[in-house]
């Protein structure tokens, strides 16, 4: 077993003049093809006006691990990082990086993936800035 941070970001298009933007962390315990133990989830939102490129979101992703008290390889999709080749994210983060490759490490980008749709359609709804 080894620990990772599955990340996903919801919120990459455009919406009422910027990019309304949510980022799940999900520290996580897992073996080949399971999650063993959920240890910690952190959201954070953030508001762009203009389109995030990849350092935005190599800036978003650390900040949302940042919350977490756990160390892991953070693990996101090759589309999160615009289908750069692995070195050109790897060498942006302050910690260790990949893309996934297990099916446990798929598993945990989409509990990432559904806590950042989730919480960002919550958020729209709460703060009215539906489009």
């Amino acid at each position: 077993m080894w620990d990772i941070i599955a990340v996903d970001i919801s919120g990459r298009h455009k919406i009422k003049g910027g990019y309304y933007m949510v980022c799940a962390a999900a520290a996580l315990t897992v073996s080949a093809d399971h999650i063993e133990k959920i240890n910690q989830i952190k959201i954070l939102p953030v508001w762009l006006k203009r389109s995030p490129g990849l350092l935005d979101i190599v800036q978003l992703i650390e900040d949302t691990a940042d919350q977490l008290s756990f160390e892991g390889t953070i693990v996101a999709e090759k589309g999160d990082m615009y289908n750069q080749p692995l070195w050109v994210p790897e060498s942006m983060f302050s910690r260790t990086f990949k893309y996934q490759e297990s099916m446990a490490e798929r598993r945990g980008i989409e509990l990432a993936h559904h806590i950042s749709l989730s919480a960002r359609n919550l958020l729209i709804k709460e703060l009215n800035i539906e489009a």
